[in-house]
């Protein structure tokens, strides 16, 4: 039974701590996806009419939404360089995402103008480049792909540089602090030569109380064809579906424990019925069939599952809530937002690892009680 225990814990703690970090890294890419994104159909970029602008603010449920002009650049301080995702974005981008509540050191949210732009780099951009961007008094180098209808001789002729200044600098998930920087959406523009009706996305907040889809139904009947309303889900398909195979992958793996305590369960059950042969053949003798022996063994088996995994559920309950609120296992490292372990509970998980031990150990149960059933014990008098 005791492996049972450990079994039936190692379950209910593996998932618990597996549902913590999901929750933990979908709330963080919230505060950097937006709850919907327009981005086009095919190609970069598209064009949003003045018309089309005014009819999105009319949009009931729609919080905020910022004007995005987003590609690749490469930005250098000297010998220092590194490659990432300049997103150019309006006045808006603070109030439709939470990037400015995750700035490092108190720094002040300052993207700047057209004329004087101003970076708000990730921190893993912000050690690459070897610079304190809140305190950075040099100028950095920023070189962007020009947007060309016509095929140019000479690929330098191709790539646009400006020098802009850093402000402040982020953190929220490695993913986004190694590769994006934030910057005034109209240097980006002048620095692609988009239109100024030109954009690569428009990313939306909404209400609380509203309903993405519904309000992506809306937009979409707004836009027409030639564009893509997406979801969070639809901007981050990767990162659910991997959570989602991680989970079952883990899962799976933990289950071998319970397997293993399956086989010790077998064991004991096989030398009770060793142990028991002179209660049998009295049983046998009394008229007691096959089927009655057998449901005498595997009540025996689930019973000791039953008290095992229950048990096995309190005593990782109790561990997971002793987490929550005093946070005694911590989390080495120093790499992330938190230094403990998430947790979370999840009413499936009990009710998954409930099935989960009662099926292993009836078939545990059931090969022992079969062979019980199955052998005829001669009682004999001493």
């Amino acid at each position: 039974m005791g492996a049972i225990v450990i079994g039936t814990a190692a379950l209910i703690l593996v998932l618990s701590v597996f549902n913590g970090f999901e929750s933990l890294v979908k709330s963080l890419y919230s505060e950097f996806y937006t709850d919907l994104k327009i981005v086009p159909a095919t190609g970069k970029n598209f064009t949003l009419t003045a018309a089309q602008l005014q009819q999105l603010k009319g949009i009931n449920g729609i919080r905020n939404f910022s004007l995005i002009a987003e590609e690749k650049a490469l930005i250098q301080n000297g010998q220092y360089q590194s490659v990432v995702f300049l997103k150019g974005v309006d006045e808006n981008y603070r109030y439709t995402t939470g990037v400015s509540s995750f700035l490092v050191n108190h720094a002040e949210y300052d993207i700047g103008n057209s004329e004087s732009p101003k970076l708000i780099v990730g921190e893993g951009v912000e050690n690459a480049l070897g610079i304190r961007a809140d305190a950075n008094i040099f100028l950095l180098n920023v070189y962007l792909p020009r947007k060309s209808n016509t095929e140019l001789l000479n690929a330098y002729e191709d790539i646009s540089s400006d020098t802009v200044r850093t402000s402040a600098a982020f953190k929220i998930q490695q993913d986004f602090d190694n590769k994006y920087c934030i910057t005034n959406i109209d240097f980006v523009k002048r620095a692609l030569k988009f239109a100024a009706d030109e954009y690569t996305g428009v990313e939306i907040a909404v209400n609380e109380k509203a309903d993405p889809d519904v309000l992506k139904n809306e937009i979409r009947k707004i836009l027409g064809a030639g564009y893509l309303v997406l979801n969070k889900y639809e901007q981050n398909k990767g990162l659910y579906s991997v959570m989602s195979v991680e989970r079952w992958f883990v899962y799976g793996i933990l289950c071998l424990i319970l397997v293993v305590a399956a086989f010790t369960m077998i064991g004991a059950l096989t030398m009770l019925v060793l142990e028991k042969q002179k209660d049998i053949s009295v049983l046998q003798s009394l008229g007691a069939g096959k089927k009655l022996i057998q449901k005498i063994f595997l009540t025996e088996g689930m019973l000791l599952a039953i008290i095992g995994g229950v048990v096995g559920m309190l005593l990782a309950l109790g561990i997971v809530i002793l987490q929550m609120k005093t946070h005694f296992i911590p989390l080495t490292g120093g790499s992330f937002l938190i230094d403990y372990f998430p947790v979370k509970l999840r009413l499936f998980d009990f009710l998954l690892v409930s099935v989960t031990v009662f099926v292993i150990a009836f078939i545990a149960a059931w090969i022992p009680s079969k062979k019980a059933a199955s052998q005829n014990f001669s009682l004999r008098s001493e």
